[in-house]
């Protein structure tokens, strides 16, 4: 059967491409992962800018995490969201600057620093995310809620597979995100 990308293929079909065997459930995947993934860079840096006009998109998920786990060391915010300690430290120092998190001495670590979000980012984020979340409604409004737990649980399950074939991530996804 050929499937010309209009409709992902049956589950199970298999063929060729370029001669190398291929499940084409694995092809609509990645073409729908390729999608999904595009959209949510370009989301990405859209809610960055609500939150603050010269906000990077990139820390938004660092915001999200402050805003889920609390308080956490940068290398641990660094490890989650799997990027360097240098680029870390550039980014809260960005964030620090626009008054969106705070950095104070670790009690139990003299040597380290807890980073926290601010009132103002709190604040800011909580807003954002909110819309967003409503956004979200407004497009799954014809979806069974079982479904859009299902989509949560195997979201939460790929991220999960995800982390484990990544050596030397520490990064945890939280269910409840």
């Amino acid at each position: 059967m050929h499937n010309n990308g209009a409709t992902p293929p049956e589950e199970g079909e298999g063929g060729t491409v370029g001669g190398i065997g291929v499940d084409h459930a694995f092809l609509a995947l990645e073409r729908e992962l390729a999608v999904f993934l595009r959209r949510a860079r370009a989301s990405s840096g859209e809610l960055a800018r609500e939150v603050h006009p010269d906000l990077e998109s990139a820390a938004y998920g660092l915001l999200m995490r402050l805003e889920d786990a609390g308080e956490q060391r940068a290398t641990d915010l660094a490890a989650y969201i799997g990027v360097g300690k240098a680029t870390m430290s550039r980014q809260l120092r960005a964030l620090e600057g626009l008054g969106l998190v705070t950095r104070a001495p670790d009690p139990a670590d003299g040597r380290a620093f807890l980073v926290q979000l601010t009132d103002e980012g709190r604040a800011r984020f909580r807003r954002v995310r909110g819309a967003r979340r409503a956004r979200y409604a407004r497009r799954l409004a014809a979806w069974e809620r079982s479904e859009v737990a299902e989509l949560a649980r195997l979201l939460h399950r790929l991220n999960s597979s995800q982390e484990a074939d990544e050596p030397g991530q520490t990064a945890r996804v939280e269910r409840d995100q």
